[in-house]
């Protein structure tokens, strides 16, 4: 991949990751009624799909998965790709949830303990995605993944 392309992605990547904290972090305090809260909701949602899309558009671009080391970039990066599924689903639940107890009055207290814990483990796993992500970023940035190298040779010994 050339650096350009590459920084560009990596722009478009800590945009979303941007969008995604700025959701987390405001989208309590700018419930003014539950339109605006669903807006935000479904902007982070979509921005968590194009992230994932980013991610998995990177590994398709990369020399070792169209060698047909698939299963390598799976292993090297199986966390992340984990990490990016729960923490949808992490979100979407708690999104649903919110607008669900929330719809008919958006100052309603709606803290009860299910929803807490949700709202905890979302937020953890927050935590987790960002990390997670942006290491994959920048790890997708090595030049050993978009050429053929005596390393990736091993790789296909290791394989056979």
């Amino acid at each position: 991949m050339l650096v350009g392309q590459y920084r560009g992605v990596l722009y478009l990547q800590y945009v979303l990751l941007l969008v995604d904290i700025f959701v987390n972090a405001f989208c309590d305090l700018l419930r003014i009624d539950n339109v605006t809260q669903l807006v935000l909701f479904i902007v982070q949602d979509i921005c968590l799909i194009f992230a994932t899309i980013v991610v998995f558009l990177m590994f398709f671009n990369t020399y070792v998965f169209q060698a047909g080391l698939v299963g390598y970039l799976v292993h090297k990066f199986k966390f992340t790709i984990a990490i990016l599924f729960i923490y949808f689903m992490l979100c979407l639940g708690l999104h649903v949830w919110t607008m669900t107890l929330r719809w008919g009055n958006v100052d309603s207290y709606i803290w009860n303990d299910g929803y807490q814990a949700l709202y905890v483990f979302q937020r953890v796993g927050a935590v987790f995605y960002y990390y997670y992500y942006k290491r994959t970023a920048l790890r997708l940035g090595d030049p050993r993944f978009y050429k053929d190298s005596a390393w990736l040779r091993r790789q296909f010994e290791k394989v056979r």
